[in-house]
């Protein structure tokens, strides 16, 4: 872990809560010269605490309001079929997120779709044609409820 001392954490926090923050009204909410608020910002992405800023997005009022996660299965285990499974993926406009597992399945995919036949025909059409695919379990979101704010675990 990057060694974080509180002002990083606290500047962590707010940056998180609002990337758009000004730095001189970070540097007050955190307590801190505005000087070095733009230094300790620098570090942490130097360092690769901080890796981009981000807006976050209503996929409703995208006209994607249907969610979804994917457990899939894919063989053979080789580096390059998991290779391109992955670029083909996170290739597709409907994913959000990839994510790599242990356990019965190999992956599980966030999807987010403007209905439910159009996740029928992602499934059926694109998915499920690759050769590499050996089962899609698909479970339906009703809620989706992120943490914001991330922090070092003590």
């Amino acid at each position: 872990m990057t060694d974080l001392d509180p002002v990083d954490v606290a500047i962590l926090r707010e940056l998180q809560r609002d990337a758009r923050l000004q730095n001189k009204e970070l540097a007050a909410i955190v307590g801190v010269a505005p000087s070095t608020a733009l230094e300790r910002v620098r570090s942490l992405r130097r360092r690769g605490v901080l890796t981009g800023f981000h807006a976050s997005v209503d996929l409703s009022a995208l006209g994607r309001p249907i969610s979804a996660l994917l457990s899939i299965r894919v063989r053979p285990h080789r580096p390059q079929v998991a290779e391109a499974f992955q670029e083909f993926v996170l290739a597709q406009p409907e994913t959000l997120s990839l994510l790599h597992v242990a356990g019965p399945d190999d992956y599980l995919v966030r999807v987010a779709v403007p209905d439910t036949e159009h996740l029928r025909r992602f499934l059926a059409e694109r998915l499920e044609a690759r050769p590499e695919v050996v089962s899609v379990s698909t479970v339906l979101v009703f809620e989706s409820v992120d943490r914001s704010v991330q922090a070092p675990l003590l």
